[in-house]
């Protein structure tokens, strides 16, 4: 969940983003109460660093007001058991269990006939597997696992050795992105809200139902995000003036939703008397970044003409050959640029 992140710290949408996650918990939250959930499993990073006493209680008080739902919750990377976490002496409600353990450790809950094993992270990486060999012991009918990690510095996981360990499922977490690792078994939530500018696609959470009678697990991805950070890229030509431009970044912005965040990458071959004014598209909406890799769009062989007994014109002859869509294409582009520039500023 990462509660407490800041995304695009520094920026003015940073706090309001904040809040809007802690919000998006408590729906969350408000969902368990609506479908009377069993269980809520939170796979780690409930809170993006070290939690303050007051957030653990905001949690805590949400937590407590499913009380005929069993939380059952372990620290990932990012909110790790340091020696003087909240996390050591914090007294949850009775409905919360966290596994706070450095080694694999189970809560029973016999009213589920179910029992789920996690343990917690007490440093920012541990790159031993440890789930290879933490396997489901039989307490239970119905046994979960919650796992943390993936990666070599997070906790190694091996998809096969995970599929044998005996589970009913095993809800995993540290990939921000929301993904099925073993089908009917094992599956990614993925970051309730995107986290940073690069946190892109759906976000959410997985609703499921375990029936031993039944076909056992079935599972499916809820997307639940209040806002999507979106990539876009905008075509642009020799006709695109700066005022064209900005109708193309407003036409993306409501094909795609005016609640979400974006980030636009310009292409193309632009006029090259034409410099567009990133900052003031910048502050139309939700837009974070704006990458210009247009190129001027020159008429070459003119040019070559009109300057070939000049330094325009050796450097055009230099790069010769070049295609028009390659990294020396580009360079060409941007040396004409500037000896354009030198030219005009001498006149």
């Amino acid at each position: 969940m990462h509660l407490g992140v800041q995304p695009e710290a520094g920026r003015a949408c940073s706090e309001s983003r904040s809040a809007e996650i802690w919000e998006t918990f408590r729906r969350v939250i408000q969902v368990c109460a609506d479908e009377r959930a069993d269980l809520l499993l939170v796979a780690g990073d409930l809170f993006h660093r070290q939690p303050l006493l007051r957030e653990l209680k905001e949690a805590d008080s949400l937590f407590a007001s499913i009380p005929g739902t069993q939380v059952v919750l372990i620290a990932g990377n990012h909110d790790y058991i340091r020696r003087d976490s909240y996390y050591r002496t914090f007294r949850w409600s009775s409905n919360v269990h966290m596994l706070a353990g450095e080694k694999l450790e189970a809560v029973e809950l016999p009213r589920l006939s179910c029992a789920v094993y996690g343990l917690s992270y007490h440093a920012r990486q541990i790159s031993a597997p440890l789930y290879d060999e933490a396997r489901a012991q039989g307490r239970q009918r119905t046994e979960i696992l919650l796992a943390h990690g993936g990666d070599g510095a997070h906790i190694p996981i091996d998809r096969e050795r995970l599929a044998g360990l005996g589970y009913s499922y095993i809800a995993l977490g540290h990939i921000h992105r929301p993904h099925v690792l073993v089908p009917s078994l094992a599956a990614y939530a993925g970051a309730l809200e995107p986290t940073d500018r690069n946190d892109t696609g759906p976000h959410g959470y997985i609703e499921g139902e375990i029936s031993p009678d039944e076909g056992g697990c079935r599972f499916s991805f809820v997307p639940f995000a209040s806002r999507s950070y979106i990539h876009c890229e905008v075509e642009v030509d020799r006709r695109t003036t700066g005022m064209r431009l900005r109708e193309l970044v407003e036409e993306k912005i409501r094909q795609n939703g005016k609640e979400n965040i974006y980030k636009f990458l310009l292409k193309g071959y632009r006029d090259p008397d034409i410099a567009f004014d990133l900052d003031a598209l910048g502050r139309q909406g939700n837009i974070i970044a704006i990458s210009d890799e247009t190129r001027p769009a020159y008429d070459m062989e003119k040019l070559y003409r009109n300057n070939r007994n000049n330094l325009i014109g050796k450097y055009i002859e230099s790069f010769s050959g070049a295609e028009a869509d390659s990294v020396e294409y580009g360079a060409l582009c941007e040396g004409i640029a500037a000896l354009m520039e030198t030219r005009r500023g001498e006149a």
